[in-house]
């Protein structure tokens, strides 16, 4: 896909970051549906929601930006390929060259999504959400926090005060809300099943676990109360979201039970209210696992279709 790669532009849109290099081949029969970050950019130009101007490819995050939030020891380990064969296993992934490319990458990306959020109201990343690496380890086909290395950039150089990082993947942001733990710049906020991986949580600022087939309704319910009462109290002059769309009940992972057009409610809140509060919001993908890649493209898609309602 020969999309375009503007990165000086003068005009609004919704900007939206994403690389070949996102594509990475994985082991025959690999459970993480790599292929997701090629079939949503083609699905969201084919449908017209996006053109190619829309998107651009992130450089690569600096040594400086990544270790302002993770160990150098483990950055060392994982530049250099010398993960332990466990460390490996639990990131999920077969360590390569080109995997460390490939999250530098996107680490890079959320942070110049945040940028282009400052500019435009909201910015998007086609890959992120990597919310289960730590300060020194990676877990859950996760192996740099992206979200958490783009808040540190935005404070480090003066561009945000008060963050709000909103993760609504059904697995709970424990690697962010350990990053986090004693920074009260950083709000953490995760919304995640009771019963799902991680077995063991971290303590976010406000975790809100939910039983097994929790449906649209509840859980709507909850969200939409709980995020206008932390606007209030926390007062950010940022935000990130985590959209991950493993909460559909179609997915193998998630163990909730909502629909398409319940994921979609969900985005619509979150994404309404930091329009409302004129918040600059940054939005990565999360995860997505449900066995028909149809369930998982639309939900993902519609993610985009009501950044462009709502903002544009």
């Amino acid at each position: 896909m020969g999309l375009l790669r503007h990165r000086f532009f003068y005009f609004t849109m919704l900007r939206v970051a994403w690389s070949e290099k996102y594509v990475l081949p994985l082991p025959a029969n690999h459970r993480f549906p790599m292929s997701k970050y090629e079939l949503l950019p083609q699905q969201l130009i084919h449908e017209g929601t996006l053109t190619e101007t829309n998107f651009f490819r992130p450089a690569s995050a600096t040594e400086r930006v990544i270790v302002a939030t993770h160990k150098q020891e483990y950055w060392y380990k994982l530049r250099s390929l010398s993960l332990t064969p466990q460390e490996v296993r639990r990131t999920g992934f077969p360590l390569s060259q080109n995997l460390v490319d490939r999250e530098i990458l996107i680490a890079q990306g959320t942070i110049e999504c945040s940028l282009f959020a400052k500019q435009f109201g909201v910015a998007m990343n086609i890959a992120g959400g990597t919310h289960h690496a730590f300060t020194d380890r990676g877990e859950g086909f996760c192996l740099l926090n992206d979200m958490a290395i783009a808040a540190n950039y935005l404070l480090i150089n003066g561009l945000a005060k008060q963050i709000l990082i909103v993760d609504l993947d059904v697995h709970q942001g424990n690697g962010t809300a350990e990053i986090f733990r004693d920074d009260k710049r950083i709000f953490t906020f995760s919304m995640h099943g009771a019963h799902n991986y991680p077995l063991q949580k971290e303590q976010s600022d406000l975790d809100l676990p939910l039983p097994d087939n929790t449906h649209d309704k509840h859980y709507l319910t909850l969200l939409d109360f709980h995020l206008k009462q932390l606007v209030d109290h926390v007062q950010p002059d940022f935000m990130f979201f985590q959209s991950g769309v493993d909460v559909l009940a179609t997915d193998k992972l998630g163990r909730l039970a909502l629909t398409r057009e319940g994921c979609k409610q969900r985005d619509r809140v979150v994404l309404q209210l930091a329009k409302q509060y004129a918040i600059p919001i940054a939005v990565s993908m999360g995860g997505g696992y449900s066995p028909d890649f149809r369930d998982i493209i639309e939900a993902h898609a519609n993610t985009y279709r009501l950044a462009q309602e709502i903002f544009f």
